[in-house]
């Protein structure tokens, strides 16, 4: 009987074959960033970029000193969480900034940058903006304390001697002319 054999893979074979391989299992791992994720790393890291094209900087380590003062600037949580993440705030753990600084001393976009802090830590691109609240069609004697203080700690406000959930809302309400007019730079 004649069986049918599949040939014996040659040393030339998988030669031709493996560089194949090498260029496919990215694209099959899926590492690039989807629309919607790293969207607190891409918009801080376009932020640093633009300040480093600002001020001309083109070392790492003059980078690395305008993204710490950068993030001396930031009044979002989620901004400084990333600048925690990054070793860029006095109080962090590690330092992981170089992971930033180089790639943009090498004129790397934002997007390829956060690829890159993703494979080192999954946490940065966990970060998402909290959804913005429309106070115009809202009743706010509804809402929890705890949506009354992000509400007031995101418009940089702090309420001293509330002790009930009515002084909240009040001070909700006489502040609202003054901040909910104007839309805040993350809710855009």
């Amino acid at each position: 009987t004649n069986v049918s054999r599949l040939p014996e893979p040659t040393p030339m074979k998988l030669a031709a074959v493996l560089p194949l391989l090498f260029i496919a299992a990215p694209i099959a791992l899926g590492r690039s960033i989807r629309e919607g994720d790293c969207e607190v790393c891409l918009k801080t890291v376009q932020k640093f970029i633009d300040a480093a094209k600002k001020a001309n900087a083109k070392s790492p380590t003059k980078i690395e000193n305008i993204i710490e003062k950068e993030c001396a600037k930031f009044k979002d949580t989620k901004e400084t969480r990333l600048c925690y993440y990054l070793g860029a705030t006095p109080d962090a753990a590690t330092r992981m900034i170089q992971s930033v600084s180089k790639p943009m001393s090498f004129h790397l976009p934002a997007k390829k940058i956060c690829e890159k802090l993703k494979k080192k830590d999954a946490q940065i691109c966990q970060l998402r903006y909290d959804k913005p609240i429309n106070l115009e069609g809202v009743n706010l004697k509804k809402m929890r304390v705890k949506q009354l203080k992000n509400i007031l700690s995101k418009w940089g406000e702090k309420c001293t001697g509330c002790t009930e959930k009515r002084d909240y809302v009040k001070l909700v309400e006489s502040l609202k002319p003054k901040y909910a007019a104007k839309p805040a730079a993350d809710e855009l």
